[in-house]
């Protein structure tokens, strides 16, 4: 091995990586090896991954089918430019054509979720001629300039938007009870439907390119919509002549029972966004599957935008290899050990009054926590200040939890932790994942 050897003029040091999501306060793990749904830090010490990393490795940490399709991609071109076709690009866009809804056929790659998003929303804006699309309070879509500006996070909003504005964007609420006083389900569905129907006449329709959301809640919570919810936003797009995109970066590819998560919604979206557990994160790779029409439209008008590793031949060869598994086995092992996860998380709700809910579909869920005389959340980071936050009980939560060997993740805000197993996790890695949750939370609260 070659020796290191700092650079002159950069001093001693040698190179260091700077994580995303940098907290100067905390320290990044490490990992080193992975197999099925465990991963290995650089001590050896093994943790089951119910956060599938970041919601991504969907297939697990050692599919061989998907490195043996990379290899032999690699071994065949390892490279075409975006800008020419390729025989495995065109067979995964025709592989993701069949396993969309409806007439959702036409396939632009990107290479990530955020890249994926803006290229939607830029789509809608040239398809529509409109300047605006429209997004949730509490969401995430992305971390770039035009992805964040989409995003309703304020963490991340503020961040990009410091030094540059960004435009071309609308926030309503999300269909959560707390946003609304609803008496019921229904009610809530109504409710949720019509604020964004006001908003759409609000800021005017003809401006109004599309509204992008994601069917079930990722890192902002694991949300589902209420039932008829995305029944009225699917009628209210047509009314007003608005593109209805469903980001699917997390919830596609099995994580909620189904190909997409907007098929558990029986609702046929114009344009659907995807990326991570397309490839199961063996290799970077995104894009947005449109409606025949909207793919027509851009072919007729050409498209001057693209980037250099859009639709990389390895990363679509792993798409491929990871489509073909979950098609054989991971959605149906979804299908049947979904039930199990989600009557541990009823039974550890019922246990714990420090949670106030446990609300997803699939192997996509969240634990909400709240204090039980107020209802109110113990810290809410989005509203605290920076002593506070540093007090958050659900942060220790997590700690604890991995102490245990169970890695579980942070949803936006943390006042909740989201649980994410990769599909091939086992019965017996689900029991021994909720149990090591249970005793982090009677370690914090009780």
């Amino acid at each position: 091995m070659q020796e290191n050897v700092p650079h002159a003029g950069r001093g001693e040091a040698g190179g260091e990586t700077i994580p995303h999501w940098h907290d100067p306060e905390g320290e990044a793990m490490t990992i080193v090896e992975g197999e099925d749904a465990t991963v290995y830090d650089d001590e050896g010490a093994a943790y089951l991954d119910f956060v599938s990393q970041l919601y991504c490795t969907n297939a697990g940490h050692s599919n061989e089918a998907i490195t043996d399709a990379m290899t032999a991609q690699m071994e065949r071109i390892p490279y075409v430019s975006s800008a020419k076709g390729n025989d495995v690009r065109d067979a995964l866009a025709a592989d993701l054509a069949e396993i969309a809804p409806g007439s959702l056929s036409e396939v632009y790659f990107s290479i990530s979720g955020s890249e994926a998003n803006e290229s939607a929303a830029q789509i809608a804006r040239t398809v529509q001629d409109a300047p605006k699309v429209l997004t949730r309070w509490q969401s995430y879509h992305g971390g770039t300039a035009g992805a964040g500006a989409l995003t309703g996070d304020p963490s991340t909003r503020s961040t990009v938007g410091r030094y540059a504005a960004t435009t071309g964007s609308g926030k309503f609420l999300p269909p959560l009870p707390t946003a609304f006083d609803a008496d019921s389900p229904a009610d809530l569905a109504k409710q949720a439907a019509d604020h964004v129907e006001f908003v759409i006449r609000n800021e005017g329709a003809d401006s109004v390119a599309a509204i992008m959301m994601e069917p079930v809640g990722g890192s902002s919570g694991g949300y589902p919509a209420p039932p008829g919810y995305f029944d009225r936003l699917r009628a209210i797009c047509d009314e007003y002549d608005v593109l209805l995109i469903a980001d699917e970066v997390i919830t596609g590819f099995g994580r909620c029972g189904d190909w997409f998560g907007i098929d558990t919604e029986d609702v046929e979206p114009d344009m659907i966004t995807f990326a991570k557990g397309v490839t199961s994160a063996y290799a970077p790779l995104a894009g947005v599957i449109a409606d025949d029409w909207i793919g027509e439209a851009v072919r007729e008008e050409g498209y001057d935008l693209g980037q250099t590793f859009a639709g990389h031949p390895v990363a679509c060869a792993a798409g491929r290899a990871a489509i073909e598994e979950y098609e054989s086995h991971l959605i149906d092992d979804v299908r049947e050990l979904a039930p199990v996860l989600e009557s541990r998380l009823t039974e550890l709700a019922d246990a714990h009054d420090a949670v106030e809910t446990v609300r997803g579909r699939g192997f996509l869920w969240s634990v909400v926590f709240a204090d039980p005389e107020t209802g109110e959340p113990f810290v809410h980071p989005w509203a605290a200040d920076a002593d506070e936050a540093e007090e958050n009980p659900v942060a220790a939560v997590r700690e604890a939890a991995a102490e245990k060997g169970v890695l579980f993740g942070s949803g936006r805000p943390d006042v909740q932790i989201l649980i994410s197993p990769p599909l091939c996790t086992t019965r017996e890695e689900i029991e021994r994942g909720i149990a090591a949750l249970d005793e982090a939370i009677e370690e914090t609260f009780e």
